[in-house]
């Protein structure tokens, strides 16, 4: 494993040079939710982003740091849809092929995006094990290059630029909140928004469902996902080892959500904001409306990761 800390400089460069392939994302405000939750909230929307989520970042910096050589090998890679949709658009704009595993139970949505950005699917059982044996019999079969979705420091280090955006256009955030699953996108957040202001204080939220990062660092150790049930299907991945590295060092806190505030905090969204954004990222509004009395009159910033929602199965029908 590659320990050596990853930097701020490694997210700049990373920046430069995915800035033809991507979106700088608006960052919306809501005077109601303002008022709901008595700070001052802004909304970094990823969900606008290419491919529908902030994974064109990591993907297309991995993607570009590939030799014609490794490129031509073809690429894998593991994914629940929005790495896989993201790798799937990085890969095929510079002629490359793609293989996405995916589980059986992901949503139809997630599967037609990675399908309409040029990926392969290869399906999986719903579970770790099923996944990393159908990977490893791609790889070794086909000798294809792996694209992790998080535990790689070039994926990292691309999540990362979405900070680095943020902070530049909303200075002086007193809090940032970063959905967590795998991590690759809360390490990144972490290592920018540290190095640039050491005040600023950084959450992750994660469901009470899928909570392995916050068992892990209570633990001091990677502790295993004890169920998945949650309706956050871009969340339920195994924290990687590179990622709770970082996250073990440098988080605040992590703050686990119930399914319930999930769905309340993703109709505030579709309603109020007039927004789609999907459940793996209405978490981070749930998860500070849990802290009200820490957060009154402050300055928050929270990253809206994904809009990949399946239309046909809305969580308040």
């Amino acid at each position: 494993l590659n320990l050596i800390m990853i930097t701020i400089k490694e997210i700049q460069k990373a920046h430069e040079r995915i800035l033809p392939f991507i979106h700088r994302t608006p960052i919306f405000t809501n005077k109601s939710l303002n008022q709901e939750s008595g700070a001052d909230l802004y909304f970094k929307c990823e969900n606008f982003q290419k491919a529908g989520s902030f994974k064109i970042r990591g993907a297309t910096n991995a993607v570009m740091l590939l030799s014609d050589k490794e490129l031509g090998k073809g690429i894998v890679t593991a994914s629940s849809g929005n790495h896989g949709a993201a790798l799937a658009m990085a890969v095929t704009s510079k002629s490359g092929s793609v293989q996405v595993v995916m589980p059986k139970n992901t949503p139809k949505i997630k599967v037609e995006n990675v399908m309409r950005n040029g990926g392969e699917i290869i399906w999986c059982e719903p579970n770790i094990e099923s996944r990393e044996k159908v990977l490893k019999k791609i790889i070794d079969e086909t000798g294809s290059i792996l694209i992790h979705p998080y535990n790689d420091r070039n994926i990292i280090a691309g999540q990362g630029t979405a900070v680095k955006e943020f902070v530049e256009d909303v200075p002086n955030l007193d809090i940032i909140v970063s959905p967590v699953s795998g991590g690759g996108l809360l390490s990144g957040s972490l290592i920018y928004a540290k190095e640039i202001n050491s005040k600023v204080f950084v959450y992750g939220a994660e469901p009470e469902e899928a909570d392995d990062a916050f068992r892990s660092l209570k633990h001091g150790s990677i502790q295993l996902n004890k169920t998945t049930n949650t309706i956050c299907d871009g969340l339920r991945a195994q924290l990687g080892d590179l990622n709770f590295s970082i996250i073990k060092e440098k988080v605040d806190e992590i703050i686990t959500v119930s399914e319930k505030e999930i769905i309340n905090a993703m109709r505030m969204v579709w309603e109020r904001m007039k927004i789609i954004v999907e459940p793996s990222c209405a978490i981070t509004l749930g998860a500070i409306l849990k802290r009200k009395d820490e957060i009154k009159g402050k300055k928050i910033g929270l990253i809206m990761s994904g809009g990949n929602v399946d239309l046909s199965q809305l969580p308040w029908k």
